[in-house]
């Protein structure tokens, strides 16, 4: 029960601190302008469905993701499978019970699922989800920084979303964690860009301001007096002295 509400604080934490990130870096691209904010973002979830360009994108990005997610999640069921059959017959020749074999094979499968998931393959898909949005930002017209924020969110989104859900719902929820924290993890780079963007542009320009705003005080509206010539200078000097 209190594993149960600490992951209610967990969630509901999480999703304050988005709405927080994406209410500021919403303020951040109005600060810098159309030219200076994000561009990759621009292209959302409903460009999938305008039944043109989008829908292609989408198709060949999602189906790209959804075969390595499926080759990693494929290669450590047949490990498990494998372990499993190779403990059974094992315990059965050394004469265990069914119950008992049963559950030592059970063991074995899982210890070598969990010693697959740590080999390179486990890393190819966000690896690509990763490099297809880093590119794809680029291709938009996005700076090589907005590229790398949100193909860094798309990798750990990636990897966060499949754990938990691997954890919770096995194979599926590893496919579908996997794709919904890439998509939440590429977003939260974008957010994070704008912001880092929009607090570089407030730097630049109020410290801007507020030394063009000394310097006109240091004239202290000097631009106004007046100055005599040496003439009349000469002139005032000869009247003075006559008197």
């Amino acid at each position: 029960m209190l594993d149960f509400q600490k992951r209610r604080i967990q969630l509901g934490l999480f999703v304050v601190g988005l709405l927080v990130l994406s209410l500021t870096a919403e303020k951040c691209r109005e600060l810098v302008g159309e030219e200076a904010a994000s561009k990759s973002g621009k292209f959302t979830i409903l460009n999938c469905f305008d039944m043109s360009s989008g829908t292609v994108a989408c198709s060949v990005k999602e189906s790209v993701k959804l075969y390595v997610y499926t080759i990693r999640s494929s290669h450590v069921e047949s490990v498990r499978r494998r372990a499993i059959e190779i403990a059974l017959a094992e315990a059965v020749s050394g004469g265990l019970s069914a119950p008992a074999a049963a559950k030592q094979a059970e063991q074995a499968g899982a210890k070598a699922a969990k010693l697959a998931t740590r080999k390179a393959k486990r890393i190819v898909g966000p690896i690509i989800s990763s490099g297809w949005d880093f590119f794809e930002a680029i291709y938009l017209g996005g700076t090589l920084t907005e590229g790398f924020l949100r193909g860094t969110g798309t990798l750990v989104g990636t990897y966060v979303g499949g754990f938990l859900g691997e954890e919770r719902l096995g194979r599926v929820g590893f496919l579908v964690g996997s794709h919904l924290g890439s998509w939440v993890g590429g977003r939260i780079g974008l957010m994070v860009y704008d912001v880092v963007n929009g607090v570089s542009f407030a730097f630049q320009l109020y410290p801007a301001e507020e030394g063009g705003a000394a310097a006109e005080a240091a004239d202290g509206g000097g631009g106004d007096q007046e100055y005599s010539t040496p003439e009349e200078t000469a002139e005032s000097s000869d009247g003075w002295g006559f008197l």
